[in-house]
């Protein structure tokens, strides 16, 4: 005969009335925050009235983005974090924990991505990869878990690529990479909804900023095959990323959760290829050869 306490319970959200929030502003943290995508969402969350913490494993990006927000808002904190590590992940937290007290908004940005055939990946270029991607996700959500069940509107939103569900030839690393957060996506959507947190992704199409110039878009020639793809024939804006991300976390999108919000001008239509490598993988696919296949898969969410 089983007792009653034996008998497995679902697990029960902790409310605010049982650990109390402190009063103030919402929080959102962004790792990847200095630079690029996670700045302008950062910048777009401080207009919403957050108070903010940005990660990143360079100090020079935080202090650079650190300029940018600390006149947006009134609380800003900064935190040299390796995503890839747990140990560096669990004290990011625990100085959320410790000196602001709650967590509103977690956004999953930090990338690493890199030009390169598959063959020529190696173990050390897909692991640098992979691990700040997918770990660093993995991690930083389950750190911040505790935090995002005690708040009333408790999100995250996850940075994909439409390539995480078509196909990335160049970037194998990050298509894997990005697929797996997009698994993790769902899965926890599915999980965490019992805790009141919603679980999201936004999935950028070619954005321009100085860190896609360097790493991706590297000449004219190849912006100029990757806009080939795009039916809106332009880059997006770091701006109409963070727009999304915005709306997602926001109180519009209350009934959302395991959606992805992809901000390509229709390039997952186009097959969804960044089209960086011909067949000889030498960087874009040759004039008149045939692309990676116009998709018929649909975009998740």
């Amino acid at each position: 005969m089983t007792r009653e306490a034996d008998r497995p319970h679902p697990r029960r959200r902790a409310t605010t009335s049982e650990h109390p929030l402190p009063a103030g502003r919402p929080v959102a943290l962004v790792t990847g925050g200095g630079t690029g995508i996670g700045l302008a969402v950062a910048r777009g969350l401080a207009r919403d009235g957050f108070d903010l913490v940005i990660a990143s494993r360079s100090s020079r990006h935080l202090s650079a983005g650190a300029r940018v927000l600390r006149p947006l808002v009134r609380e800003l904190r900064t935190v040299p974090t390796d995503v890839r590590r747990p140990e560096e992940v669990e004290r990011l937290f625990e100085s959320v924990r410790s000196e602001l007290g709650r967590l509103d908004v977690l956004v999953n940005n930090a990338a690493g991505n890199f030009v390169s055939p598959a063959e020529r990946i190696s173990p050390n270029g897909w692991r640098a990869v992979t691990q700040i991607v997918l770990d660093g996700t993995f991690f930083c959500s389950r750190a911040a878990f505790p935090l995002l069940r005690r708040s009333p509107r408790a999100s995250i939103v996850n940075v994909v690529a439409a390539y995480a569900w078509t196909a990335g030839p160049g970037t194998a690393h990050s298509a894997a990479a990005k697929a797996g957060v997009l698994a993790l996506t769902r899965t926890l959507a599915v999980e965490w909804a019992r805790d009141g947190i919603r679980v999201n992704a936004v999935s950028p199409g070619p954005i321009r900023t100085s860190g896609t110039d360097r790493q991706l878009w590297t000449s004219l020639a190849r912006r100029s095959r990757v806009l080939e793809g795009v039916p809106l024939k332009r880059f997006g804006t770091v701006e109409e990323v963070a727009a999304a991300v915005r709306f997602l976390v926001g109180p519009d999108a209350r009934y959302i959760t395991g959606a992805t919000l992809t901000v390509d001008g229709g390039q997952w239509l186009e097959g969804g290829g960044l089209r960086l490598l011909d067949a000889s993988g030498r960087g874009g696919f040759r004039r008149g050869a045939p692309p990676s296949r116009r998709s018929t898969s649909r975009p998740p969410g």
